[in-house]
């Protein structure tokens, strides 16, 4: 099955790649790595999730926002990539909660994308992952998610 019908399969879909928020681009290529830019919650323009995790905004909202951030990395590999076919394997994320202080569950925040990861790509899709608290966000979007991702070599 091709990762964008998996996805489907899952009640889910890749949007457009997000434009910038400011002077940098979605992702980039170097060898057969695509490093993504910081990806917030963003839909049809709007960021769904905001505000400071657990105070403002329940943890597990917040591991929702987690999903869609994920999807907008999935959206900004496509991008460079050309297909999510061309995954060989997520190697990392780096997940980002707006935390109020004192909270200390980022961790299962962040499984929001990992899990879906897991999902989407099995045992490619099991990652290295840094979950760090923030102070605030940009846009004061819940979660913001970078990813690291492996491409198949060209035959």
């Amino acid at each position: 099955m091709l990762i964008e019908e998996k996805i489907k399969s899952l009640g889910l879909s890749i949007p457009a790649p997000a434009k910038p928020l400011a002077a940098y681009i979605p992702a980039i290529q170097t060898g057969d790595l695509v490093f993504t830019s910081g990806q917030v919650p963003l839909q049809d323009g709007v960021i769904l999730y905001t505000g400071q995790v657990p105070t403002e905004l329940s943890a597990e909202d917040a591991r929702k926002a987690a999903e869609i951030c994920c999807l907008n990395c999935l959206a900004a590999v496509k991008g460079v990539a050309g297909s999510l076919d061309a995954i060989d394997r997520i190697i990392k994320l780096t997940v980002f909660v707006n935390s109020a202080a004192g909270f200390g569950d980022q961790p299962a925040v962040a499984n929001g994308a990992s899990e879906l990861l897991e999902k989407i790509f099995g045992d490619k899709g099991k990652h290295a992952r840094s979950a760090v608290g923030a102070a605030g966000l940009p846009k004061n979007s819940a979660v913001e998610i970078e990813m690291i991702v492996k491409l198949k070599p060209l035959n």
